[in-house]
């Protein structure tokens, strides 16, 4: 009984890696596209997402 308690565990933790990589991409891939720009010290910068 002990060896199938150590496969689920590593099967819920793949299942927890890959839930979180999906959650991770899906944010990414969702994240708004357009410009950035900063005024600092240096000047003004433009930059593209």
């Amino acid at each position: 009984m002990n060896r199938n308690n150590g496969l689920y565990l590593v099967i819920g933790a793949l299942i927890v890696v890959v839930v979180g990589l999906g959650v991770y991409l899906y944010r990414e891939e969702t994240k708004p596209k357009g410009v950035e720009m900063t005024i600092g010290s240096d000047g003004v910068k433009i930059q593209e997402n």
